[in-house]
């Protein structure tokens, strides 16, 4: 069942490191299973069971919550290689917290949340090479859910706009972003209205601090940008 999906896994996060013969080996000692899903199905609702962590291994998803008034909150997007449930595994919690929706038909890939440390008191080289990837990914999500609180704790559209928009730029170096959502994604994202949201940044673009088309970005003054903060 793995064999087709062998070089796409390899390719992942969780997986790197590994060859394909410790890939086949590590997913049968997990019992690990694939589920695919159709675009806007649900995969997880918020208080269903956890049992296992999953990995998108193909298409996107949206991960959101939400709060008391009823509205949605994104909490982050999952594309290929990207996992969900992986904090879960190691707490107390029974329940997932979050909902998890395909925005695009997606496979699923699942391993039981008792399998990602083995009972096992060899502890075979996939596995520790499983782990050490594990720990690396749940410190990076620390890092991102950090990131994500600095976004809320800006009071002004403008300035999350800005913070967001330098995150990337920081991040990759370019001043040319593609984002990977629409413009409604992106105001929940950000917790803010979408008319507010388009606004701002249409004074932005007026400004020429920024330009954009659609998902495409160009942050054309990096220190006015940076200001709005």
């Amino acid at each position: 069942m793995f064999e087709e999906l062998s070089s796409m896994l390899l390719k992942t996060p969780l997986f790197e490191g590994l060859v394909p013969k410790e890939l086949t080996s590590l997913l049968n000692c997990t019992s690990a299973s694939t589920s695919a899903y159709r675009k806007s199905e649900v995969i997880a609702f918020s208080g269903d069971v956890f049992r296992q962590v999953g990995m998108v291994v193909r298409g996107e998803a949206i991960v959101s919550k939400e709060n008391t008034a009823g509205e949605r909150l994104v909490m982050t997007y999952l594309k290929h290689g990207d996992l969900f449930g992986e904090m879960l595994a190691f707490t107390s919690k029974k329940h997932y917290i979050s909902t998890v929706e395909a925005k695009t038909d997606c496979l699923v890939l699942y391993i039981p949340k008792e399998k990602i440390v083995p009972n096992c008191f060899s502890l075979c080289r996939c596995h520790r090479v499983m782990i050490q990837n594990y720990l690396k990914i749940l410190s990076e999500k620390s890092l991102l859910l950090s990131q994500k609180i600095e976004y809320l704790r800006i009071r002004s559209i403008r300035g999350k706009i800005a913070a967001f928009l330098l995150d990337r730029y920081e991040k990759t170096g370019n001043r040319s972003l593609e984002l990977p959502f629409n413009r409604n994604e992106m105001a929940e994202f950000l917790n803010i209205s979408r008319p507010s949201m388009s606004r701002e940044m249409g004074l932005l673009k007026r400004e020429e601090v920024i330009d954009f088309h659609k998902n495409s970005f160009r942050i054309l003054d990096p220190a006015r940008l940076k200001a709005c903060i």
